[in-house]
């Protein structure tokens, strides 16, 4: 699931990340790239505490719709939308099957001893970075 996203940059500041779909839920980066990867972070912070207090989270709102808000129309003067996947951390682990090719495998292990680093967090960090990208 991906949440439409407003990144604003000012000249003399960060890049400043929001979701209009969870009032309140911002994000900051130096560069584009970590603004995203602090989008993704603060958006499942904020689901995270939504569902602790048992409020029902929002399905995305199609793009065009946020666009045609007028709710909206201040906050997408100079705009650039973006989609954040909502990766929720559900506080547990399950145990998958996958198929790779051995050459891969290898290199993946490789990477993963590299940085001191299971198989699993390796591919997880990995996929993380790729919802992102």
């Amino acid at each position: 699931m991906h949440y439409t996203a407003l990144v604003h940059k000012d000249p003399d500041s960060e890049y400043g990340v929001s979701f209009p779909d969870f009032p309140g839920c911002i994000a900051v980066g130096s560069s584009i790239g970590e603004a995203m990867n602090s989008a993704m972070q603060a958006l499942s912070f904020h689901v995270h505490g939504m569902v602790a207090d048992g409020e029902i989270i929002p399905e995305p709102r199609p793009t065009d719709q946020i666009l045609s808000d007028p709710d909206f129309v201040e906050d997408l003067e100079g705009a650039t939308l973006v989609l954040i996947p909502l990766v929720r951390d559900l506080g547990s682990t399950t145990r998958i099957n996958v198929s790779l090719d051995l050459g891969l495998l290898e290199a993946i292990d490789a990477a993963a001893r590299q940085r001191k680093q299971t198989r699993s967090a390796f591919i997880a960090s990995a996929v993380r970075k790729e919802l992102t990208a």
